[in-house]
């Protein structure tokens, strides 16, 4: 039978008509329904009124439909549906949620419209013809209102995010360039804590990415960090470009944080990713302090010849400290280590030598021991490094531990290049009767 004829338009029409006398009852059962199944829309009384203002004008939209025969393509989306569609996204909801409901409102809404058919049908052919009209027609409505929330959603979360992160960025510089802010309308401009211990870190792609991507991948990875060591509360990500963020890891009252799982976590989620990380530090002052060992740590990464993939700064803070200028820094280390500085195997493995035999504390048997040397390979290297930098050990031992410590971070940045090797460095590689 024709689902456009009149006994089927007539029925459809009746149907509808009966179902707006307890309409009340349809829209509370939906909404309890949709609530129930999507557990993601349920929250304050400002945002469930709207969810219950979208549920009833769908209803009416649809029944109307039914009612006056109304072409689906003349029906607009309602109001409340693409309103309640903008907050959600505003408050982070997804649009999937969102779908879901549009599902799960639509299967119960249908199961009233076809109960009420039941009890208006005359015959079968008109009743088959009536729930096949009925189930185009509300189809393509819900087709056509989901695709437009849908819109309104992304384009909503999108305009979000920007002025959000606008805002967030310039609390960030107002907080860090010192400038008085009022900490309650920071931390919620930032949906971050001040008042407890915090780990700065700075993410980087070292590749080109499609737009969108890079800071996603960060924003997705700074998360993971953070549940990685151990923090149930969100961390603060604020972007700086497509492919450089900052990040803060609530450390809430502890000052033990697992910093270093970090390294795994990049390892397993996004290894070609590059991490710096701050120490532990508390409030607001420590907020900036730990996010300068950061960057300051990057300079150190960025510099590095070769670098690694995630750089703590308690493991490097003198190195990453002299970063801040590094043709001073290079000049300094070339000054402490005269021709020790220079990038060739024979230096690098003089230089190693003795970086252990000062952190050992002068000890020649400690150093064999850590190095798996022989004894007298280890008196050779040193005294052959003393006779290289041009004077004795003893002097500016201090310096000596940070310029060999700079070399083994920095590399060539802060290293002559390599010349040939002389005559006497290539008859005095090893000494005799040692192991190398």
């Amino acid at each position: 039978m024709d689902t456009d004829s009149i006994e089927v338009t007539d029925l459809l029409s009746a149907v509808a008509s009966r179902v707006k006398v307890y309409v009340a009852e349809v829209n509370r059962d939906i909404w309890d329904h949709i609530i129930s199944e999507v557990p993601e829309l349920r929250g304050d009384e400002a945002i469930l009124a709207m969810h219950r203002a979208s549920v009833e004008e769908n209803v009416a939209a649809v029944l109307n439909t039914f009612e006056s025969s109304i072409p689906v393509e003349n029906v607009g989306s309602p109001p409340a549906a693409l309103e309640y569609s903008r907050r959600l996204a505003q408050r982070g909801i997804s649009v999937t949620a969102l779908v879901r409901a549009y599902r799960m409102g639509h299967c119960r809404f249908l199961q009233w419209c076809l109960d009420e058919l039941r009890r208006q049908s005359t015959g079968d052919q008109v009743h088959a013809a009536a729930t096949q009209r009925m189930l185009r027609i509300s189809f393509r409505y819900i087709d056509r209102v989901s695709e437009a929330v849908i819109e309104e959603h992304q384009v909503e979360r999108d305009r979000w995010l920007r002025n959000q992160s606008a805002e967030r960025a310039a609390c960030v510089r107002a907080l860090l360039g010192r400038e008085q802010v009022d900490t309650g309308r920071a931390e919620e401009t930032l949906g971050y804590r001040l008042d407890q211990n915090h780990v700065g870190i700075v993410l980087w792609l070292p590749e080109v990415t499609p737009p969108g991507e890079g800071l996603a991948r960060l924003d997705r990875l700074t998360s993971e960090i953070a549940e990685r060591v151990g923090r149930q509360e969100r961390p603060l990500f604020v972007a700086q470009d497509e492919s450089l963020a900052w990040g803060w890891l609530p450390g809430g009252e502890t000052r033990s944080l697992s910093l270093d799982l970090v390294a795994d976590v990049v390892e397993d989620r996004d290894p070609a990713v590059r991490v710096t990380v701050g120490a532990v530090e508390r409030g607001t002052s420590g907020f900036c302090r730990t996010h300068r060992q950061a960057v300051r740590t990057q300079e150190l990464a960025m510099a590095a010849n070769p670098g690694t993939r995630v750089t703590v700064f308690e493991s490097v803070s003198p190195i990453a400290l002299l970063c801040a200028d590094i043709d001073d820094t290079r000049g300094w280390v070339q000054h402490v280590l005269g021709d020790l500085a220079v990038d060739d195997e024979y230096c690098a493995r003089l230089r190693e030598t003795l970086y252990v035999f000062l952190t050992a504390g002068c000890s020649y048997t400690a150093t064999a021991s850590r190095q798996i040397l022989h004894r007298n390979t280890v008196q050779y290297r040193v005294r052959r490094a003393e006779e290289t930098i041009g004077k004795s050990i003893s002097d500016r031992r201090t310096d000596l531990e940070v310029a060999l410590l700079a070399c083994q971070h920095l590399g060539a940045s802060v290293l002559q290049p390599p010349l040939a090797p002389t005559a006497d460095e290539v008859s005095h590689a090893q000494p005799p009767g040692s192991t190398a």
